[in-house]
């Protein structure tokens, strides 16, 4: 490879005791060099900084708690790097990951981002509900391979001049600031979501919070989607907001059962429906986990579906009477860097890594 730029490893880490160790291991163990390695603690209120802390890394510790997207800029600031790869600290890479991801952005295409696949397998043995949680991710991301304008920033890679021209992620947007930052990024630069960038993931593994995430997500989402006019190019597809729909149609109905059995056939349906809305998903399942397994991922997925539609329901009328919800996404252009009052105490570089100077966080692209 001849093209080898610095590539700074931005780990952006919350309550990750479980899986900081095996992630930056992963980080160590990459055969591509040079990379230095940011860990970003927002704030945790478990051991994950003590344990970041025994790595060859370079460890910032947040003032308070703001969420991924502060989490990432305050890693972003402090990176030398002309790639950064940011990587959730609940994901390991392959060894090849950074590899790949440079010889990409190195590609005549000129992508200014590449997003990774994380694997069908889960990093730990899961629940059921994180079984499925990790196929259904898998799925979607492998599905929609290719040019997308929505971002996966848990595992991926970009050109820091492509960051610094779409501006700092939004740090008031704690659920939706991928969608924001990856939407002004894809205004300038193309960007692809692709296989040969690979990890493994540990995910949600409860199925009140899951359905949480899947309700606020979506709710939050709405002034986006209205905003832009169309949904993210890639794994939101018509067939899988038909799905969602019909889904929720499918639960909902059923109590109809009880007051006139004849009424069953509408919840059939649409549970044929939503099925056949995203068939690929369920066959993929099937194959992968048996006949067994796919009934307890149907009636997962419905039940995800059903957040994911009451969430947009109350999410339009939030839009619809609230004008400071219509203008969630309406920044200023450029997002502020963070400032040194964020930084809280100087970095700590543990190991043989280089350090950042303390103090100041350093100014991209500047």
């Amino acid at each position: 490879m001849t093209y080898a730029p610095l590539v700074s490893v931005v780990v952006p880490m919350y309550n990750d005791s479980r899986t900081v160790d095996l992630c930056l291991r992963s980080v160590a163990a990459q055969r591509y060099r040079p990379i230095e390695v940011i860990v970003v603690d927002d704030a945790s209120t478990d051991d994950s900084a003590q344990r970041a802390a025994r790595h060859d890394c370079t460890l910032i510790r947040a003032v308070r708690n703001g969420g991924p997207g502060a989490a990432r800029n305050l890693g972003v600031a402090h990176a030398r790097g002309e790639v950064i790869f940011f990587l959730d600290a609940d994901l390991t890479l392959h060894r090849d990951a950074i590899s790949e991801a440079v010889a990409l952005l190195a590609d005549p295409a000129g992508y200014g981002a590449v997003f990774g696949v994380p694997d069908a397998e889960p990093l730990f043995p899961e629940t059921l509900i994180g079984q499925y949680r990790i196929l259904q991710y898998h799925y979607w991301r492998k599905s929609a391979e290719g040019l997308v304008s929505g971002g996966f920033y848990a595992l991926g890679a970009v050109r820091r001049s492509a960051f610094v021209e779409a501006g700092w992620f939004n740090p008031a947007l704690r659920q939706t600031e991928e969608i924001d930052h990856a939407e002004r990024l894809a205004r300038r630069h193309p960007m692809l979501l692709t296989s040969r960038i690979r990890g493994r993931l540990s995910d949600e593994s409860r199925l009140r919070p899951l359905l949480r995430k899947a309700f606020v997500r979506s709710r939050l989402r709405v002034p986006f989607y209205l905003d832009r006019g169309r949904a993210m190019q890639g794994m939101e597809t018509g067939g899988r907001a038909a799905a969602a729909l019909l889904g929720a149609l499918a639960v909902a109905t059923v109590p109809l059962v009880a007051w006139q059995p004849a009424a069953a056939a509408v919840p059939l349906a649409a549970l044929a429906g939503t099925v056949a809305a995203d068939a690929g998903q369920y066959r993929f399942v099937r194959r992968e986990r048996g006949w067994a397994f796919l009934a307890f991922f149907v009636l997962a997925h419905l039940s995800v579906n059903t957040a994911v539609t009451a969430g947009l329901t109350v999410g339009l009328l939030q839009w619809a009477v609230s004008p400071r919800f219509r203008r969630l996404y309406r920044a200023p252009a450029e997002v502020a860097e963070p400032t040194p009052r964020d930084i809280g105490p100087a970095p700590v570089t543990a190991g043989a890594s280089s350090a950042v100077a303390a103090g100041t966080p350093k100014e991209a692209g500047r």
